[in-house]
């Protein structure tokens, strides 16, 4: 089990606070970070990993993450970031490989259990068949589904995926988020920054949710994800089922509604 927590992290980027006081502890299940564009999800998960400038406090298991180093966080957290470009033509293979990098020294190569990891996480994001293409020639779904395969060939006890779904088709949707539950199951720390509300209600225990840089809501699914809320954070209107929120038209309110 890994413990990630925050206090009072706040992030400025040029004259903006783009996080703003957030305190979260995150440790065992998966948990969704949800809110608008430019919330600043993204930029929570890049300073719970230290990879930004933050004012504040940030653990893991207790531990600073200046006091651990980049290579222990690298081994404890993997980290799949949105949106990643790749503009080499490598193999897939062997950039989900690039997953091992953290174990391995500066002259080393990949050894067998590197090997190993790298098939079974292909084998786990059905990506084995594109071993040998170049990833360069791979749709963007194709790709996305690479990425998450190398982040998954760290084997690390918790992960953090940026937007994991985007340019997935709606059964690799599905399948990414249930490669996430069964990790979370397994014991793992999994956090996942995403859009879509009913696939974060399915498969989360619990969510976050940003809006103009801080957290407002965090809780069950149920608890978190109300009328109000859709209404306050995203400024729409929604229809709530068992385990479905259908966002259905954009609203224009002066004073919304309180959250309950």
């Amino acid at each position: 089990m890994v413990t990630i927590a925050a206090e009072a992290l706040s992030v400025t980027l040029g004259a903006r606070a783009v996080v703003d006081g957030v305190s979260v502890r995150i440790g065992t299940g998966l948990t969704g970070i949800l809110g608008p564009n430019g919330a600043g999800k993204s930029t929570l998960v890049r300073a719970l990993l230290g990879l930004i400038p933050f004012a504040g406090n940030v653990s893991i298991d207790g531990e600073s993450t200046a006091s651990l180093g980049r290579a222990k966080v690298a081994r404890t957290i993997a980290y799949l970031p949105q949106g990643q470009t790749v503009h080499w033509p490598v193999s897939a293979e062997r950039l989900v490989m690039l997953g091992r990098v953290p174990y391995l020294g500066p002259l080393s190569r990949p050894g067998e259990a590197d090997r190993d990891a790298v098939r079974r996480a292909m084998a786990l994001a059905e990506v084995g068949h594109l071993g040998d293409r170049a990833v360069t020639e791979l749709s963007g779904g194709e790709r996305a589904r690479v990425l998450l395969a190398r982040a998954l060939a760290v084997e690390a006890p918790a992960l953090i995926a940026d937007e994991p779904l985007a340019s997935l088709d709606p059964a690799h949707q599905i399948g990414g988020m249930e490669i996430l539950r069964a990790r979370a199951d397994a014991g793992g720390t999994v956090v996942a920054v995403l859009h879509d509300l009913t696939l974060a209600a399915r498969f989360c225990e619990r969510l976050l949710v940003m809006d103009g840089g801080r957290l407002v809501a965090d809780g069950a699914p149920d608890a978190v994800l109300t009328p109000a809320l859709l209404a306050e954070v995203y400024g729409v209107s929604g229809w709530f089922g068992e385990g479905l929120v259908v966002p259905l038209e954009r609203l224009t309110l002066t004073n919304p509604p309180a959250r309950g």
